[in-house]
C-alpha cells in the first residue's frame, strides 16, 4: 500500500486525540506490517510498543503507557467501540486508576486492569483483576474507561495496601471531588472483619479512613479551632447544603466542623470588641 494510502487508513483507525493505531487494526484493513515498519523508518509513525504505533504528529502525555497497555489488550477492536463498552470491557483500575484520576502517591509497578471474564496477559507489565463491575462504578478518565474513586479506594483496601497509603488518596479524593460515601461505605462492608471492624460494618472502615486521613471530626475540629480563617469559611448555608444533599457522614463531618467554627470566629469577635 502506498505511504499517502496507509496514513490515511492509520487517521481513520486511530484512537480519538491520542492518534494511536494497533498493528492487528492496522492489518485488517490492508495495512502490512511492512507497511507500518516503513512508515516509522521514514518518522511518520512512532512504534510505542510492540503492535502499537503513534502519528509522530499527535500529542504525548503522562498517560502513554497506560494508554498503550490498554489498547494492547484488545488490539482488534477500535477504541471508540471499546470505550462504549466501559464496565464489560477493560477498565483501569487499582493503583493505575488512582494514578490516573490524580489522586494519593501510590505508582503501579503494573498496568491495573479490570475486565468481567479471567484474563491473563503475555505481557509482564500489565495484570488483571477478575470482577463484573457496575455501570455507576466506571467513569471516563482521560479518555479511559476508569474505576470511579469509590470503587478504586475500596479495590485497594482489598488488595491489603497499606491504609495510610489508601487514607493518603482518599483525603485528595476528598479535596479533589465530592465522594460519594453511601456508595463508598457499600464497597467497604465486605471488607470491615478483615480491618478489625464488626462484620458488614463499612462504616466503621470508612470512619478509620477519615481518621487516618485526618478527616474525622477530631482532627476537623482541632484544625478549625486552631484557625479562625479556617472557621469563617464555613457558614450555616453551606452547611444546610451540605446536610441536604449529602451522606451521613459528610453531613456530621460539616455540622460539627461548622459549629465549632462559628463558636470560633464568636468567641475572637467577642475578644476583640472587648
Amino acid at each position: 500500500m502506498k505511504s499517502r494510502e496507509a496514513l490515511r487508513t492509520i487517521a481513520e483507525l486511530s484512537a480519538p486525540q491520542w492518534g494511536m493505531v494497533t498493528a492487528a487494526q492496522a492489518t485488517s484493513r490492508g495495512v502490512s506490517r511492512v507497511d507500518l515498519a516503513r512508515l516509522a523508518s521514514t518518522g511518520e509513525l512512532v512504534r510505542l510498543a510492540h503492535g502499537v504505533y503513534r502519528d509522530s504528529g499527535a500529542p504525548i502525555d503522562e498517560f502513554e503507557d497506560l494508554r498503550v497497555a490498554w489498547l494492547s489488550t484488545e488490539p482488534l477492536q477500535p477504541a471508540e467501540q471499546r470505550i462504549r463498552k466501559r464496565e464489560a470491557g477493560v477498565v483501569v483500575s487499582g493503583s493505575s486508576a488512582a494514578h490516573l484520576h490524580g489522586v494519593g502517591d501510590l505508582r503501579a509497578e503494573k498496568h491495573e486492569f479490570t475486565t468481567a471474564v479471567r484474563r491473563q496477559s503475555q505481557r509482564s507489565e500489565i495484570r488483571y483483576r477478575q470482577r463484573a463491575l457496575e455501570p455507576d462504578d466506571v467513569m471516563i478518565v482521560d479518555g479511559l474507561p476508569t474505576t470511579t474513586l469509590e470503587r478504586t479506594i475500596a479495590d485497594l483496601v482489598e488488595e491489603r495496601i497499606d491504609l495510610s497509603l489508601v487514607a493518603d488518596l482518599f483525603r485528595d479524593a476528598t479535596r479533589k471531588t465530592r465522594l460519594d460515601t453511601d456508595r463508598l461505605m457499600d464497597l467497604l462492608s465486605p471488607l470491615a472483619a478483615r480491618n478489625g471492624h464488626p462484620r458488614g460494618d463499612g462504616r466503621a472502615l470508612l470512619q478509620k479512613l477519615e481518621a487516618i486521613a485526618g478527616l474525622d471530626l477530631a482532627s476537623l475540629a482541632t484544625q478549625i479551632a486552631s484557625s479562625r480563617e479556617l472557621g469563617a469559611l464555613v457558614s450555616a448555608e453551606f452547611l444546610q447544603q451540605i446536610s441536604r444533599d449529602g451522606s451521613s457522614s459528610s453531613a456530621e463531618i460539616a455540622a460539627a466542623s461548622a459549629r465549632l467554627a462559628l463558636e470560633r470566629t464568636t468567641h475572637a469577635e467577642s475578644h476583640d470588641h472587648g
